[in-house]
């Protein structure tokens, strides 16, 4: 399939939060209207520390492959949905803002400042990431994760998220999950297929997030072909590794993609939502956007009330 460079802006401009402009989209909208949602109560108390202690990796039951695990455990709704939810965290761009961001735009936004402060405050506050091989092996078998863990994703490729996340993570000895969008690689202001290899050889888990950002939930004929097939043997020739973990353009889903997505191959999926499915809550795992608006003790407070 074959698109000219006007496609290709059109892409990009509709993409959230993908590139320097302003970007006014379904899941700026989205995002927004879960924000304003989630209530900022007082935070809890947190105990100290600065990044995963050794007591912590020793007593962290190592994570099983996703395929070693019985179908009937990662099929077990019921058990996954009365296992209290790690909380996982969704960034876009990493960057300050400008006089262009709108005023939605700047949820999808992280000021550089306010990104470190988000990073020290997990650490701080003895938060200890986790890949989403151990997330998967405590949600279907209740395998045992560090204290207080976190799951930090990364949406759409973006270039700041290799310059300035990346080394604002290995501060603190914390790994990512970052979803890559093929059709942005090697693009200005994007990630190069290189970076994305050295994330995924640094311990970073790759996964996919379709070619061009097309709503799932209007695929048709050959658009699992363009969106999900061929995005993911790109990724999987970049990094050497089988890719089996999807996040959802704009975080939107429907039952329909849950088989189309385990055919091909993956284990589970990502969502931006306040709900689970209730039969099917591997492909739909929450995250929450990390407001740009957001200071420290908000983002810690919205934590603590949203998981």
């Amino acid at each position: 399939m074959k698109f000219s460079s006007a496609s290709l802006l059109l892409v990009a401009l509709a993409v959230a939060a993908c590139d320097s402009k302003t970007a006014t989209t379904g899941e700026a909208a989205t995002s927004k209207a879960t924000v304003e949602a989630i209530a900022t109560g007082p935070a809890a108390a947190e105990t100290s520390g600065t990044q995963a202690t050794a007591d912590d990796e020793a007593n962290a039951t190592p994570a099983p492959a996703p395929g070693t695990i019985p179908a009937a455990k990662s099929g077990d709704a019921v058990g996954i949905l009365a296992r209290p939810q790690v909380p996982i965290l969704c960034y876009h761009q990493i960057r300050d803002w400008t006089a262009r961001d709108s005023k939605n735009a700047k949820d999808y936004i992280t000021p550089i400042a306010t990104f470190k402060g988000h990073i020290k405050m997990l650490a701080d506050s003895g938060y200890h990431t986790v890949s989403p091989d151990q997330l998967y092996a405590y949600m279907t078998t209740g395998a045992k994760l560090p204290s207080k863990p976190i799951m930090l994703t990364f949406d759409d490729t973006d270039l700041d998220q290799f310059t300035i996340a990346r080394p604002e993570l290995d501060k603190y000895g914390y790994k990512a999950m970052y979803f890559v969008m093929t059709v942005s690689l090697g693009r200005p202001h994007y990630m190069t297929k290189a970076m994305v290899k050295q994330l995924s050889d640094e311990g970073n888990i790759i996964g996919s997030h379709t070619w061009d950002h097309h709503n799932v939930k209007k695929y048709q004929g050959k658009d699992w072909e363009t969106q999900i097939d061929k995005p993911t043997k790109t990724l999987e020739g970049i990094t050497g590794k089988k890719i089996t973990y999807f996040a959802y353009p704009f975080g939107l889903w429907n039952p329909q993609a849950f088989p189309e997505l385990k055919k091909r191959g993956f284990v589970a999926a990502f969502s931006l939502a306040e709900k689970r499915d209730q039969d099917d809550p591997l492909f739909t795992i929450r995250r929450i956007i990390a407001s740009g608006y957001w200071s420290p003790k908000t983002l810690r407070n919205n934590i603590v009330q949203s998981f």
